[in-house]
């Protein structure tokens, strides 16, 4: 499903072998990914995990953000649990700088997140962000997140031990306004793989 965002579509998609470059240019740009940037990585990684899965593992899982025919970055959501027996979800997005901004970010975590309680039985999907990226705060905010609390001493960054700030919605939140139908209607593909419940 789509949304309209001043002449151009917001939808989600499954990674293509097109997309692998992307990935790996997060692994070696400084400053590309923003505040989470965290030092060189290996830039054949995603080569290898594309090869593996397709990004779209039991664990975790990314999709590429798409605004009509251009890429602006991806989405991603791993597991967690804090008692052991019941997991949610923690999301994260990563938009291109030409992107931020421009209304995608919030549209594309909403998405997200609906396709995700969707699709698996989570009850609690989460996000952490850090304090100075109020940009996030406010994209959160509008995706339907609640801010719980500071997680202090939580990432090291830049040097030192930082704090971060954490976002949830529960399955019965109110969301967004989304439009009418599936998340995986005529402007998401559909995943082929299915997610962990």
């Amino acid at each position: 499903m789509p949304f309209s965002l001043a002449g151009m579509d917001v939808l989600l998609r499954p990674v293509q072998e097109e997309d692998v470059p992307l990935f790996q240019r997060f692994a070696v740009e400084p400053g590309l990914i923003g505040l989470d940037w965290n030092g060189f990585r290996d830039a054949q990684a995603p080569v290898r995990r594309y090869a593996e899965d397709g990004f779209l593992g039991k664990d975790d899982g990314r999709l590429m953000v798409r605004t009509a025919s251009e890429t602006a970055g991806l989405v991603s959501w791993r597991t967690g649990s804090f008692d052991g027996r019941t997991p949610y979800w923690e999301i994260g997005i990563a938009l291109l700088p030409e992107y931020r901004g421009r209304g995608i970010g919030w549209r594309a975590q909403a998405l997200l997140t609906a396709y995700l309680f969707e699709h698996t039985a989570v009850h609690r999907i989460q996000a952490a962000t850090h304090p100075e990226n109020v940009a996030e705060q406010k994209s959160l905010e509008k995706a339907g997140f609640r801010l719980e609390g500071v997680i202090r001493g939580c990432e090291f960054r830049a040097g030192r031990m930082r704090d971060g700030y954490l976002y949830s919605r529960l399955r019965d939140d109110p969301a967004p306004e989304l439009g009418n139908g599936s998340v995986t209607g005529s402007g998401m593909a559909p995943v082929e793989e299915p997610l962990a419940d």
